[in-house]
């Protein structure tokens, strides 16, 4: 490519010059191509150690005027194709134009000036999402796809400098982290190391040192382990392969391929070596943990953040932290943890002013929102920066009016500041719904419970006056802020009244409820009637969910779950519907209207329990995981028991599932949630840890699993609430309790503050790196689980051994897997379908299964593989959707057990006694079995097939003898051939001859077959003479003639060449053939047809023969049925295959003009 003019004072070291005129140079790297001796050594290794190659094109052209000594580079490239194109085009445009100038100085200048002019009008017709990547990395990634055979589709983020530990010696090189492949080279003296590794296949990346590997970083697979060491900045390099592990996992999940953000804004400055894609995985890292912080929707992205101050009037001081603002909301986090965290949404907002700045208050910025709130922050970097920002998305929030003065003062309209109020901003906040839904007040009734007797009515009182206070001293509603403070109030207890208008607050559900005015009524309005398998299920749930509860032991709770869950199950059909699911929604329909528990709902699934209520519950076996590797640290001693017991995998699904509300009575559990929403998910594991650290003495003394899990479910069955409103709800748990020694209560209160005291040190980002850990072993666990699924569900009908079938199995998944990144003729999503069987989940086109089929198939046809493969996947794709599932691919490659019983069929062809026998009297359960097979499907057989015409049986012959070419027994297959299609051909002949016969002289009875076989024989030998000659003369072409490859053939050929093989590629009776007859589109059938109209042999229209008549004849040779019934090593097969790179090389066009210009 051509490239900015760069001096160049050295123009011949590391050089060799391969062409030059008068005023440039063509230079090939030393090291590069053939030759080059031990300089070409060290060159090559010098590039690979310091990063030469990958800054340096292997090619390149130089601008020299006569008498200077100074170059100018001026172009570069990484094949010799390209850089012969730049010369040509030099020679072609600018030589004679160049001999017109005098002076040197004028040619370079102008040689310069046309090359820049070149490169200004390539900018502006390239993509734009190439020009964004500087050249020097477009260089690295033209030299990863050379090196490791990537495709374009194969998009490259980054590359490091690092050491690949080859056993006890490191390999200093380089490591190329791109989208769907982890690849490193080195080039050490002559010593070449070569490593790609499928970020799918990764099941644990640890970031460790230790003596042998120091600061190192190892990527395990299943079958080894990779190290790297000697990093510039480790923990960049992690980062980045955590993300793109992160990537491929969501891609076995959920099958989505990696997307780039296209509207990813332009960086203010080219950044150094840091590609489009690197930018936006960052970005994506940032807005992740900006949402995580502030609890926002999926949607929400942060456009970016600074340091200021923020006045606290409650605690009359500045608070240092940082300012976020994206594109809906501008937040603030204190630097020192929970001192205050702020939410603003921009629809709140009314008015954004600059005050006036001094040395007490620097660069002041207040924003007032709708209710008369006002926060004033300082210390602001860029703040007239910061304010047209604000300004841009203000005008960007929908349902705003909103205008700019020109002190830069955004004042927005107030005459709809009442409409946007929100009903926590008023004084005597109630539960309201949006305008478009009738007030509906939530499930449970108060007045209707009967009250706790130790409880006392002043206790929630003061609970409710408290909150009042925080109210009143830290605002209500979004914009307000949260402090150490607000987690002690939660920590004791939410009042029963302010329950679900918190709960809202705290999940962020009250923002996305607020921006979605009628989302709900209009899906509740879609969803009813409509009857699914998430619907099924949700009903066979309904009367189970908190049947104890008086809410739900009516129709009108029932109904509001109901609406609730089949909303949901509508609005997110990639979850449905859990169980789980409905124990939850029904403690949220408790506190809130149906809406407000709808939004809650989807806080919990889509943000604050990810990947729980999936199809494989991943993300509570991922925190399952956590949860163990905590115990681990946190109690070891335990751990180590309990692992011996095999109980923490057990005990902690519910726990985690149901929040601890199906394991803990009721009143006690409530509270638990009421910490969740406010501290996440750290709650539950410090809850949990304090459950075990409580019982730790006997679950040590215990000695098997259920004497563990009476233990804990007595215990959590006895954690009581004194405090609750109403009376303890009875639990399942109390079942276990013993009725003479009742165990002591637990207090709740109690046991959240000894979870906070023992436990407290946790974090939300530390739980986020286990959950990265774990998500890895989790998922990769769970495709191993799928592969044993599949193999035993279909080992029963495949000659295959239970290994091979893992293999055959890996193998086409990541066929699949590679066309979901790497594009193919159907989108992953119809590629992959969840609700599947695990053996009809993965699908693959015909272009990947001919590439399997070449690869694994027992018979090779040279140019002809290609297209029996196709005839084969066309049958195949049973449903023609043009993708066949691992059952149908393995169908393809085994043997079937029709298979055995076809061959006695057809050696019985001839000696059926077609003799009437006498019938018996049928009584009714004849009738009766007669009718239940009539309602059994029909299995095909060999006698369904069509027959197959002369044409046909021709190409069928050509196909054989193209399949037999590469055999060591190929003359005895060549002789075998041309007595079967001889015998064929005859007894094609006696066909045609009771055919004419039987339509001429219907009234005469014809004699039995047996009897007038010999003469009819005898009599047709002469005219079977021409369809002889007719095979000879194909059998000839398809010799001296290469038919072409692309060419579409009869599906019939398919079948006839695998029929009567003990390791069949397809059995007949497991597959439709209702098109065959139909497809006469053949082999060389075009240039066999011209031949043969120049011969003069045109085949026999009358001509026919059944799939019998072939079989048979057949199995009349020796040679033919070895042949076929050879036992082939599929396991040699499959290892052949597994070596090759999971991405094919491309075949470079420039390999003849390489050696064309080497010769000079």
């Amino acid at each position: 490519m051509w490239i900015t003019p760069e001096e160049v004072l050295l123009a011949n070291a590391l050089w060799v010059s391969e062409r030059a005129n008068p005023y440039f140079i063509l230079q090939r790297r030393k090291g590069h191509g053939r030759g080059g001796g031990i300089t070409g050594l060290l060159v090559g290794t010098l590039d690979v150690v310091l990063d030469s190659s990958a800054r340096v094109a292997p090619y390149r052209i130089l601008h020299q005027t006569g008498e200077s000594q100074i170059f100018w580079n001026i172009a570069c490239g990484s094949s010799r194709k390209e850089i012969t194109e730049h010369w040509e085009w030099l020679e072609t445009n600018l030589l004679q134009t160049l001999s017109i100038f005098d002076n040197d100085d004028d040619i370079t200048t102008f040689v310069k000036g046309k090359i820049q002019g070149i490169i200004a009008e390539e900018n502006k017709s390239g993509k734009p999402q190439e020009d964004e990547d500087p050249g020097k990395f477009r260089e690295a990634e033209l030299k990863m796809r050379k090196l490791f055979g990537m495709p374009e589709e194969e998009k490259l983020v980054n590359y490091y400098p690092c050491s690949y530990w080859k056993g006890r010696v490191p390999r200093q090189g380089w490591i190329y982290l791109s989208v769907n492949h982890l690849c490193f080279y080195s080039f050490l003296l002559g010593k070449e190391v070569s490593l790609v590794v499928q970020w799918t296949d990764v099941t644990q990346l640890d970031k460790n040192a230790t003596l042998v590997f120091p600061e190192s970083i190892r990527v395990s697979t299943r079958g080894t382990e990779h190290f790297f060491s000697m990093f510039l900045n480790i923990n960049e390099t992690f980062k980045l392969m955590e993300q793109l592990a992160n990537i491929a996992m969501r891609q076995l999940l959920d099958n989505e391929s990696f997307s780039a953000d296209r509207s990813l804004p332009k960086p203010c400055k080219t950044l150094k070596n840091v590609s489009a894609l690197k930018r936006d995985l960052d970005a994506r890292a940032k807005n992740e943990r900006y949402r995580a912080l502030f609890r926002l929707t999926q949607d929400e992205r942060l456009d970016g953040h600074t340091d200021c101050t923020l006045w606290t009037p409650f605690a009359k001081m500045h608070v240092v932290g940082q300012m976020f603002v994206s594109n809906n909301y501008i937040c603030f986090a204190s630097r020192e943890e929970d001192l205050c965290q702020l939410i603003i949404p921009l629809r709140e907002v009314t008015i954004v002013e600059k005050a006036d700045s001094s040395s007490v208050l620097p660069s002041p910025l207040s924003i007032s929102t709708k209710n008369k709130m006002t926060f004033l922050f300082a210390n602001l970097k860029d703040r007239d920066f910061l304010v047209q920002r604000i300004s841009d998305f203000l005008q960007r929030t929908p349902d705003r009016p909103c205008g700019l003065n020109t002190q830069s003062v955004i004042i927005v309209n107030e005459i709809n500041t009442s409409f946007h109020i929100c009903h926590c901003f008023q004084e005597n906040p109630s539960p309201s719904t949006p305008p478009s839904l009738p007030p509906s007040p939530p499930v449970l009734g108060l007045g209707e419970m009967p009250q706790n007797q130790h409880y006392s009515p002043s206790l929630e009182k003061m609970k409710e006056e408290s909150w009042n206070i925080h109210f009143f001293e830290f605002g209500r509603g979004v914009c307000m802020y949260r402090t150490s403070k607000t987690r002690e109030l939660v920590l004791n207890g939410i009042p029963e009244s302010l329950r679900g208008e918190l709960w809202l607050l705290f999940s962020g559900a009250q923002n996305e409820m607020a921006t979605h005015t009628g989302y709900y009524a209009s899906l509740v309005e879609q969803a009813m009637g409509k009857c699914t398998l998430a619907t099924e299920e949700i009903e066979r749930d309904l009367h189970r969910s908190m049947p104890e509860h008086h809410a739900f032991q009516n129709e009108m709770g029932i109904a509001a779950l109901r609406r609730v869950l089949t909303a949901y199950a509508y609005r997110n059909p990639t979850i449905g519907y859990c169980q789980a699911m409905n124990i939850v929604t029904s403690v949220l329909l408790l506190y809130c209207t149906e809406e407000e528990a709808f939004w809650l709902l989807v806080a919990l699934c889509e943000r604050m329990l990810p990947d729980y209520y999936n199809t494989r519950v991943v993300g509570a076996l991922v925190d399952q995981g956590v949860f163990e590797e905590l115990t681990r640290e946190c109690l070891p001693l335990l751990y180590e028991h309990m692992q011996d017991l095999g109980v923490i995998s057990t005990i902690s699904l519910s726990w985690f599932l149901t929040l601890f509300l199906s394991v803990m009575p009721f009143d006690s559990a409530v509270l638990l949630v009421d910490c969740f929403f406010y501290e996440g998910i750290k709650v539950i594991f410090q809850v949990a840890l304090a459950v075990l650290h409580a019982n730790m003495d006997q679950l040590l003394s215990c000695s098997d699993e259920g004497e563990a899990m009476t233990i804990l479910g007595r215990y959590l069955d006895n954690v009581v609430n004194k405090q609750t409103v109403s009376s303890p709800i009875p639990h399942l748990h109390a079942l276990l309790t013993s009725g003479n020694n009742p165990p002591p209560e637990i207090d709740v209160f109690e046991l959240i503050k000894a979870s906070y005291e023992k436990f407290g040190s946790l974090r939300a980002d530390v739980i986020e790196q286990m959950r990265f850990k774990q998500r890895l072993k989790v998922i990769q666990s769970l495709e191993d689980t799928a592969k044993r699924s599949v193999v035993r569900a279909i080992m029963t009908e495949s000659a295959f051994s239970i290994e091979e079938l893992e293999e055959l199995y890996v193998l086409f998944k990541a066929k699949h897997i590679m066309s979901c990144y790497w594009g193919a003729s159907s989108t992953a999503a119809e590629r992959h379908d969840p609700s599947l069987p695990y053996l009809e989940q993965y699908r693959i086109d015909s272009g990947q299964f001919t590439q399997l089929f070449s690869a694994l198939a027992p018979w090779s046809c040279g140019l002809h593989t290609n297209t029996l493969s196709s005839r084969l996947f066309r049958l195949l794709d049973q449903n023609k959707d043009s993708l066949i599932n691992f059952k149908e691919f393995v169908t393809g490659l085994t043997l079937c057990p029709e298979e055995a019983e076809s061959a006695l069929e057809a050696a019985q062809f001839f000696t059926d006694d077609d003799m009437p026998q006498e019938e018996k009297p049928k009584d009714y359960k004849y009738y009766l079995r007669m009718w239940a097979k009539e309602k059994e499907p029909k299995k095909e057989s060999i006698k369904d097939l069509p027959r197959m015409n002369q044409e046909q049986f021709i190409e069928m012959c050509k196909t054989l003898y193209n399949m037999f070419s590469e055999d060591p027994m190929e003359q005895e297959l060549y002789h075998g051939i041309a007595t079967v299609a001889s015998l064929l051909l005859r007894i094609g002949e006696v066909g045609k001859k009771f055919t004419n016969n039987g339509s001429k002289k219907t009234e005469v009875q014809l004699p039995p077959a047996v009897d007038a076989l010999q003469p009819e024989r005898e009599d047709s030998s002469g005219e079977g003479g021409s369809g002889q000659s007719l095979v000879s003369k194909a059998l000839a072409e398809a010799q001296l003639e290469t038919p072409p490859a692309t060419a579409a053939g009869s599906d019939e050929e398919a079948k006839d060449d695998t029929s009567v093989s003990s390791y069949s590629v397809v059995s007949a009776g497991s597959l439709q053939c209702e098109d065959i007859a139909d497809d006469t589109v053949l082999i060389g059938c075009a240039s066999g047809d011209a031949v043969d109209r120049r011969r003069g042999s045109v085949p026999d229209a009358d001509w026919s023969i059944t799939f019998e008549q072939v079989l048979a004849s057949f199995l009349t040779e020796t040679s033919l049925v070895d042949y076929f019934e050879k036992k082939h090593d599929i396991q040699s097969k499959i290892t052949a295959c597994k070596s090759l790179r999971a991405v094919e090389r491309q075949i470079s066009t420039s390999s003849d003009l390489d050696f064309s210009l080497n010769t000079h």
